[in-house]
């Protein structure tokens, strides 16, 4: 297959290189772990069998995610929020109103999150080797995070590369002399960490109960069990049974081989042909992954009785026009508006976490104090609007913050992973009419990327 021309389309404040293969009667977007798309079609044999098999099915859409490959990779580190909206920026520019997700690693993580965000343009997702939360300690992390920016580049990277994800390659010198080269053109060593860093912060636990539509899950029980030292298969099969069991109705499968990579052989790509070739249940989009945003005013009353209503009605119309100037730069969407506060939909939270605290600060400056409450779950949608219990939990949690705080759950904290969003631990709580224990966390620092 040669090589078609790269295109770029725009998201956010990054440029997003892609490639369309095929003429299939159904879109499908693969999403690899780390690793460009764009340039490991052009130069690693073993990945353009895979995209050939794929595209045999389908109209293939490559792309390489903002701080990889051919796109462009900005200053602050990449968050699975932005991942996400990057896919979507691409689907538009090709003109797909519904495509099949397939993601590998961190890859199948934005690819979840994305499913149960905008369930109305995903057909069905395709998760390989893909994990809730990469397993060990923070210091195993930042141990795993010293090595690579320490060792990318070099024989001995490549050699453990090579052993652990491609062990029945590991000897063929064609594909270590390709794949060298398409981990380099793929990111820099500090570009590597950046990445990397998401990947361990990042937890998608709470995401995975919400997606609706069909699900495959794939793993590959004997992945490893050939590279030197302990073998990461039991891991791997463990892991994509929690998958399965927590995602409803997901379709649990086994593929043979010994080698981590889904690229190498047919028989990942033959499951993914014979899962979407069979039937599957219409899925109405009526719930979605949303996050939403409360805003007070505190001791709105004693402010109205101190400058009389006049003056205060001047106050509160501009700080109503600085609330729907935030919400419009950051993406919101206003649902509903009442007195003095506010209630907000994000499609991602950390667009709602800086939406919040730039609303709280431009408040300061009328000389008033906001409280905000972000969380993020799923939304019964009725109209315009948004309904069920992740809306009143945002209610709630929004009543306990202090003036001039941000609060957010512990579902927001793990989702905006990579930002640069410092928060500080509040401890748990009851919310009133709301079952359980709640971790909330106050934004402490936006970092200098906000």
């Amino acid at each position: 297959m040669e090589s078609p021309d790269v295109r770029y389309t725009q998201s956010g404040d990054a440029a997003i290189a892609y490639y369309v293969l095929g003429e299939g009667p159904r879109d499908l977007v693969f999403a690899p772990f780390m690793l460009s798309a764009v340039f490991a079609f052009e130069l690693l044999p073993v990945f353009r069998d895979f995209c050939d098999r794929l595209s045999s099915f389908s109209r293939l859409i490559l792309f390489d995610r903002r701080g990889l490959g051919a796109s462009d990779r900005p200053r602050v580190r990449p968050t699975l929020e932005a991942h996400m909206e990057d896919a979507r920026a691409v689907l538009d520019a090709v003109g797909s109103e519904q495509a099949v997700l397939f993601g590998a690693g961190h890859g199948g993580q934005m690819c979840a999150l994305f499913a149960a965000t905008y369930p109305e343009r995903t057909s069905a997702l395709v998760l390989y080797a893909t994990r809730e939360r990469a397993p060990g300690t923070d210091e195993e992390y930042r141990a795993e995070l010293r090595r690579v920016h320490r060792e990318f580049g070099t024989r001995e990277f490549f050699e453990r590369n090579n052993y652990e994800g491609y062990p029945s390659l590991a000897h063929d010198e064609d594909f270590r002399r390709a794949m060298r080269a398409a981990v380099r053109a793929s990111a820099s060593p500090s570009a590597s960490v950046d990445f990397l860093r998401t990947y361990f912060e990042t937890d998608v636990s709470d995401v995975l109960p919400l997606i609706r539509v069909p699900t495959l899950v794939l793993y590959r029980p004997d992945a490893g069990s050939r590279a030197p030292g302990p073998t990461s298969a039991p891991i791997a099969e463990v892991e994509a049974r929690r998958l399965a069991n927590v995602i409803p109705d997901a379709r649990l499968v086994p593929v043979p081989g010994i080698d981590v990579s889904p690229f190498v052989g047919a028989d990942v790509t033959n499951e993914v042909e014979r899962f979407l070739d069979s039937p599957h249940a219409a899925v109405l989009p009526d719930r979605v992954l949303a996050t939403v945003l409360f805003t007070d005013l505190v001791a709105s009353t004693e402010h109205a009785a101190s400058v009389g209503d006049r003056a205060w009605r001047v106050v509160l119309e501009e700080h109503h026009r600085a609330v729907r100037r935030e919400l419009a730069s950051c993406g919101g969407i206003e649902i509903d508006s009442a007195g003095d506060g506010f209630f907000c939909r994000f499609d991602g939270p950390a667009r709602a976490v800086v939406c919040a605290q730039r609303i709280v600060d431009g408040a300061r400056e009328l000389e008033l104090d906001v409280r905000a409450g972000v969380h993020t779950g799923e939304c019964e949608v009725v109209g315009p609007k948004i309904a069920g219990i992740a809306v009143a939990t945002g209610a709630r949690i929004s009543t306990l913050a202090q003036p001039g705080e941000v609060l957010v759950s512990r579902t927001v904290r793990d989702l905006v992973a990579g930002s640069g969003i410092e928060f500080v631990d509040r401890g748990e709580h009851a919310l009133k009419g709301v079952p359980g224990e709640w971790q909330l966390f106050a934004v402490e620092d936006l970092g200098a990327s906000f």
